[in-house]
C-alpha cells in the first residue's frame, strides 16, 4: 500500500513544512523489490525538485524514458489541469491519471477547491522511481497520488506540504486494506527526513509537495514556475487496451 509520512518544521521563510509518507500496497507480482544494498542517505527530502528524479535515472534500472501512470486524487468537486507547452490545460474532474515520465517534475493547478471560492494551487508532483506491475497492465496500477483536504488547507496558510509516496515492503506492511479514495499517511517528527523514513519502510516513488506559490505575472518567468513543461501521456478514463510499448528499448506506458 502507499502511504504517506507528514512532518513539520520551522522556516526561516515564514512558512512551515509537513511532511508526511503516503504507502500503497502491492496489488501486482513484482512490483516490490528489495534494496540490493544497504540504504545511504546522500539524498534527503529537502533537495530542490528534480534532483531526486536525476539521480534515480543515474541507477541501473529501466528507467529513461519511462511514463509511469499516476492517478491524482483530490477533493469532491476539485479540478486538476497539468500544465503543457508553457500554459496549462482545461481543468479536468478527478481522479485524473496521466503517464508522467520518471525524473521529471510537473506542475499542476487546483481550481474549484471545496469551501474555498475563486482559489487556486499548483502542486508538484515528482517522480522518483517506477513500479513494476504485469507486462501488459501498466495502466490498471497507477502511483496514487491524493491531495487531502486537510493538506490544501495548510497549504493555503502559508504552509509548505511534502508527501513522500513510497511502495510497502510486504513483508513488513500492516494487514490493513485501504480504500481507493483515501490515503493513509504516518506523521513524522520535526527532526525526521520523510525521504528517509519512506526509505526505511520500502521503496519511494513519487514526491508531492503543496505550497503557497502562485504563477509569476511575468511571462518570461512563467516557464521556470511551470519546472519546463515535462512531457506527460494522457491516459483514457476508460481505456480499451492497456498497451505495453517501448521508447528506445525501454518498457513504457505509451510512446509519446
Amino acid at each position: 500500500m502507499q502511504r504517506p509520512l507528514r512532518r513539520w518544521k520551522e522556516s526561516f521563510a515564514m512558512f512551515a513544512a509537513m511532511a508526511c509518507v503516503v504507502a500503497f500496497n502491492k496489488q501486482a507480482q513484482g512490483q516490490y523489490t528489495a534494496p540490493s544494498r544497504p540504504a545511504h542517505f546522500l539524498v534527503n527530502g529537502d533537495m530542490p525538485p528534480g534532483a531526486l528524479g536525476q539521480i534515480g535515472l543515474m541507477q541501473r534500472r529501466p528507467l529513461q524514458g519511462y511514463y509511469q501512470p499516476v492517478r491524482i486524487h483530490a477533493p469532491q468537486g476539485a479540478s486538476i489541469a497539468l500544465a503543457a507547452n508553457g500554459t496549462f490545460m482545461p481543468p479536468q474532474s478527478q481522479p485524473y491519471a496521466a503517464g508522467l515520465m520518471v525524473g521529471g517534475v510537473y506542475r499542476f493547478q487546483v481550481t474549484n477547491i471545496p469551501n474555498q471560492p475563486g482559489v487556486e494551487l499548483f502542486p508538484t508532483i515528482e517522480v522518483i522511481d517506477r513500479i513494476y506491475p504485469p507486462p501488459g497492465q501498466e495502466v490498471a496500477f497507477p502511483i496514487p497520488v491524493h491531495l487531502d483536504a486537510d493538506d490544501l488547507a495548510q497549504a493555503l496558510d502559508g504552509r509548505l506540504v511534502t508527501r513522500v509516496i513510497y511502495l510497502e515492503d510486504p513483508q513488513t506492511a500492516l494487514p490493513l486494506a485501504d480504500a481507493p479514495q483515501s490515503q493513509r499517511s504516518i506523521d513524522v517528527r520535526s527532526d525526521a527526513d520523510p525521504l528517509h523514513e519512506a526509505d526505511r519502510l520500502g521503496r519511494p516513488v513519487a514526491v508531492l509537495r503543496i505550497g503557497s506559490r502562485i504563477p509569476p505575472s511575468d511571462p518570461q518567468q512563467l516557464d521556470q514556475f511551470l519546472l519546463g513543461s515535462a512531457p506527460w501521456l494522457e491516459i483514457p478514463r476508460m481505456p480499451a487496451a492497456t498497451p505495453s510499448l517501448t521508447v528506445d528499448g525501454v518498457p513504457s506506458l505509451l510512446t509519446p
